[in-house]
C-alpha cells in the first residue's frame, strides 16, 4: 500500500481546543534529532504508533517543561489518510513517583531500629527505678537479726545502687543519641520519597484517521536552555627558507544545554541563526540635545586584583601533538559536515551523538582549513618595543567566522589565547601569534623644544622629534609594519604640524584611527631600518595643554 504523508504546521500555544470524541491513545516519544543555535536549540521527537480508524487523541506526557508551545509543530505519515487537528500543549503536572523497594526496606528497618531503641530505654529506666525504691526502702544499717551491718557492707551496697543507676543512664543517653541520628536519616529518605520527579510537559494531538494504520508522527519544538558557541585553534607554521608559512584554522563549537532532557543517541547539528535577536531591526528613538548637568563627585572605585591564569592544558595539548606526529599514526577528528543556505550555515556531526542536560560543555569540531596566511611583523614603539608576529589572511568559506574564543599555536608551541571578531565571506581577518624576539625595535627622543613667540600676541610651541629603529635578525627577509601616532587637535586654536624630517609614512590613520601612522616595508635578513618622526603643536600662550590618549 502506498504511504501517505502529511505534514501540518500548527501554531500551538495551549490551545483550549475540544478534543473530538474518541480514544485517547498514551504514547511515548523519542528524540531524533537537534538542531543547535547561539541562544536556543529545536527538537524533533518521533512518535511511533498503531491508529484505529476514526478521531484519536494522542497524549504523550515525556516533553521537557521548558519547550516553547508556541513553536510546537507536528508532521506525519501513515497508510492511510491522516488529518492532525488541535495540538494542546499543557502546563507540568507533578507526580507521585514510583516506590522503590530499596528505599522502603530502608525506611522500614530503620523504623524498626527506632522502635528496638523505645523498648531498650524503656527497660533501663525500670531498671533505674527498682535501684531507686531498692535504695530507699532496703534497711540498709540492720542486719537479718537486728544487729548493725559492718560500714564495709553499706559500702557495697551504695556502690551496686549507684552502678546500676549510671548503667542505665548510660544506655539511655547512648539510645536517644541513636535514635536522633536516625530522625535525621527518616527525614532525608521520607524527603526523597515523596520529593517531585521531573516535571513533564503534555502534548495532545488530535488526530483523524481514514483506517486503522500504523503512523509517524515528528514533533519538533524549540527550547531556551541550551546553545552552542564557537571555538578556535589557530595552528600557524610560520615556514622557513624553502617551506613557505601556513595555518590551520580548525572550528569548534562548544555546546552547553540545560533543557531538563537528555539528548541520547541524536542526529546533532549547529546552526549560525541567532534566534533571540528577533525579527525585525531595534526601532531607533529621537536624540535629544540638552545642557550637561554639572557632574557629581563620584566615589573613589574601589581597587581590584587581577590574576593570571595558566594555560597549561592548552600548552600541553601543543606539545603532546607534536610528540605524536613525531612518530605513529595521529588519531583524527570526526568534521562536521556543512550546509549553507542564503542566510544561515548548518554544520551537522556525524553519527549519533549524545549530550546531557546539566553535564557541562561538550565540543565538537565542525570544520578545519588549510590557509595560506600573509606574515608580517607588527610593532608600535610608543606603546611597546616588542614586536609581534601577525598572520592574515582573507576569510573565504560560505559559513561566517563567529565571535568566539581562538587558541593560538606557533610552529607546534601554544602562545596564548585571542578572540575571533565576527567575519563574513571575503573579509580579511588578522591573527597574532605573539612576540618575536629576533626582530629587535627602539624608540628614541631625538629632541624635544618648548618655546614661545611673538611680542604682544605670543604662542607656545611644542617641537618634539623621534627615531625608530627595526633590526631583522631572522636568516631570510620579512614584511614588517611599525605605527606610531601624531597628536589630534580638535581646538581650532591648536595646530599640529608635521616636521619635514619626518619619513613620509605609507598609510595615514591607519584602520580609521586619527592620527596613527604606519610604514610598511621589507626588512632583509640583518638589515637595520630607520624612521624618523617629528611634530610641532602651536597653541595661545595663555593657555595650557595636555595630551592623553582619545577615541578614534
Amino acid at each position: 500500500m502506498q504511504r501517505i504523508r502529511i505534514a501540518l504546521l500548527i501554531g500551538a500555544c495551549a490551545i483550549a481546543a475540544v478534543p473530538a470524541a474518541g480514544a485517547e491513545l498514551e504514547t511515548r516519544s523519542t528524540i531524533d534529532s537537534v538542531t543547535v543555535y547561539p541562544d536556543g536549540a529545536a527538537v524533533t521527537r518521533i512518535i511511533r504508533i498503531d491508529l484505529p480508524a476514526g478521531d484519536n487523541v494522542l497524549r504523550a506526557q515525556d516533553f521537557p517543561p521548558s519547550l516553547d508551545p508556541a513553536s510546537l509543530r507536528v508532521e506525519g505519515e501513515g497508510g492511510a489518510r491522516l488529518v492532525i487537528g488541535a495540538i494542546d500543549a499543557r502546563p507540568p503536572r507533578a507526580e507521585r513517583p514510583p516506590l522503590s523497594p530499596v528505599l522502603e526496606s530502608r525506611i522500614e528497618a530503620l523504623k524498626d531500629e527506632r522502635g528496638a531503641l523505645d523498648d531498650k530505654i524503656a527497660a533501663a529506666n525500670a531498671r533505674k527505678k527498682f535501684a531507686q525504691r531498692f535504695a530507699d526502702s532496703a534497711p540498709a544499717g540492720l542486719g537479718e537479726k537486728g544487729e548493725a551491718r559492718p560500714l564495709a557492707e553499706w559500702r557495697a551496697a551504695f556502690s551496686a545502687v549507684a552502678e546500676e543507676v549510671a548503667a542505665a543512664d548510660t544506655d539511655v543517653r547512648a539510645a536517644k543519641v541513636r535514635q536522633r541520628e536516625i530522625d535525621r536519616e527518616l527525614a532525608r529518605l521520607e524527603a526523597e520519597r515523596t520529593a517531585n520527579p521531573p516535571r513533564k510537559m503534555e502534548v495532545r494531538i488530535d488526530l483523524a484517521s481514514d483506517a486503522a494504520t500504523a503512523a509517524t508522527f515528528r514533533v519538533t519544538y524549540t527550547v531556551r536552555g541550551a546553545r552552542w558557541a564557537p571555538l578556535y585553534d589557530a595552528r600557524l607554521d610560520s615556514g622557513s627558507r624553502d617551506r613557505k608559512p601556513a595555518l590551520e584554522l580548525v572550528r569548534r563549537a562548544e555546546i552547553v544545554q540545560q533543557s531538563g532532557e537528555d539528548w541520547s543517541d541524536v542526529a546533532l547539528a549547529v546552526s549560525t541563526v541567532r534566534t533571540a535577536k528577533g525579527g525585525s531591526a531595534p526601532e531607533l528613538a529621537s536624540l535629544l540635545v540638552r545642557y550637561a548637568e554639572p557632574p557629581r563627585p563620584a566615589a573613589p572605585a574601589p581597587r581590584m586584583s587581577l590574576s593570571k591564569s595558566a594555560d597549561q592544558d592548552a600548552s600541553s595539548e601543543g606539545s603532546l601533538r607534536g610528540h605524536l606526529s613525531a612518530g605513529g599514526v595521529v588519531a583524527q577528528e570526526n568534521q562536521a559536515a556543512f550546509e549553507s543556505g542564503g542566510f544561515q550555515g548548518v554544520f551537522r556531526i556525524p553519527g549519533r551523538v549524545s549530550v546531557a542536560t546539566n553535564e557541562g560543555a561538550k565540543s565538537f569540531r565542525m570544520s578545519t582549513a588549510a590557509i595560506a596566511p600573509d606574515l608580517l611583523v607588527r610593532t608600535a614603539p610608543a606603546l611597546d618595543a616588542s614586536a609581534f608576529l601577525e598572520a592574515s589572511f582573507k576569510q573565504a568559506e560560505e559559513a561566517p567566522l563567529l565571535p568566539g574564543r581562538m587558541a593560538l599555536y606557533r610552529d607546534g608551541i601554544f602562545v596564548g589565547r585571542g578572540q575571533m571578531a565576527l567575519t563574513p565571506k571575503d573579509e580579511t581577518v588578522r591573527l597574532g601569534f605573539g612576540v618575536d624576539d629576533k626582530i629587535k625595535v627602539a624608540r628614541a627622543m631625538l629632541r624635544k623644544n618648548e618655546s614661545s613667540s611673538g611680542l604682544i600676541s605670543t604662542t607656545k610651541t611644542d617641537e618634539r622629534e623621534f627615531k625608530i629603529t627595526v633590526r631583522n635578525g631572522h636568516d631570510t627577509a620579512i614584511r614588517v609594519l611599525v605605527e606610531d601616532q601624531l597628536p589630534v587637535s580638535e581646538i581650532d586654536e591648536v595646530k599640529v604640524e608635521t616636521l619635514p624630517s619626518t619619513t613620509p609614512p605609507t598609510e595615514r590613520d591607519t584602520r580609521n584611527r586619527r592620527g596613527v601612522l604606519a610604514w610598511s616595508f621589507t626588512a632583509a635578513a640583518g638589515e637595520l631600518h630607520e624612521i624618523v618622526l617629528g611634530w610641532r603643536v602651536r597653541w595661545p600662550a595663555g593657555k595650557s595643554l595636555m595630551y592623553e590618549p582619545g577615541q578614534s
